[in-house]
């Protein structure tokens, strides 16, 4: 039988590991580390679109059923703006502006009074769809929210389900607040770009 030299064992070994590493980076590109791109298309993203969705949040604070809660209360009584106040929510999102209209998504999220000198909210919420094609997908919006302006804009941070990857804005517009109970009904259109 013949002998194979220890060199040429070593040789083959070598050339098999550059042989091999080779094809490696030719099937996963090339290495950067813990960051790579990807072809959008290797998630199933086709074309992006730009849907308008129109919804109305009711916001209940009084009464036996409310839908916002205090968390944290103002620290101080005498602040116009309830600064430091923050409120939890899961509120009705509906197709029309009465309570009673279809039941579309919750808001579920926070509000906290961030201003000394003027009642603007910082507002942390998403929109969980519970009906019809979007259902079981959210829209999460973050952002300043001036309640007396007539318009006020809020970013579409992102999303899950049919919203992934989502951006864009939404505008608030209130429709009625109760001055007794605090209840408001806020218009929300929403523009998102979405896959």
């Amino acid at each position: 039988m013949a002998r194979i030299s220890p060199t040429l064992i070593f040789q083959f070994i070598i050339s098999s590991l550059l042989l091999s590493s080779f094809a490696m980076t030719m099937v996963s590109g090339e290495n950067h580390g813990f960051v790579r791109s990807i072809d959008p298309k290797f998630l199933g993203l086709q074309r992006e679109k730009l849907t308008h969705i129109r919804l109305y949040w009711h916001d209940i604070v009084g009464g036996h059923h409310p839908t916002a809660i205090d968390v944290v209360p103002p620290p101080s009584k005498s602040s116009p703006t309830n600064f430091g106040l923050v409120r939890m929510f899961d509120n009705a999102l509906t197709q029309g502006p009465e309570l009673s209209s279809e039941l579309v998504a919750r808001a579920q999220g926070f509000y906290a009074s961030a201003a000394q000198k003027e009642l603007s909210l910082l507002m942390a919420q998403n929109f969980a769809f519970v009906q019809g094609e979007f259902n079981g997908s959210t829209i999460t919006l973050l952002g300043r929210n001036s309640v007396f302006n007539k318009v006020r804009e809020l970013p579409v941070i992102g999303g899950s389900g049919v919203f992934r990857f989502a951006k864009g804005y939404a505008e608030a517009r209130t429709h009625t607040f109760d001055l007794t109970t605090g209840d408001a009904t806020v218009e929300y259109n929403i523009y998102v770009l979405h896959y």
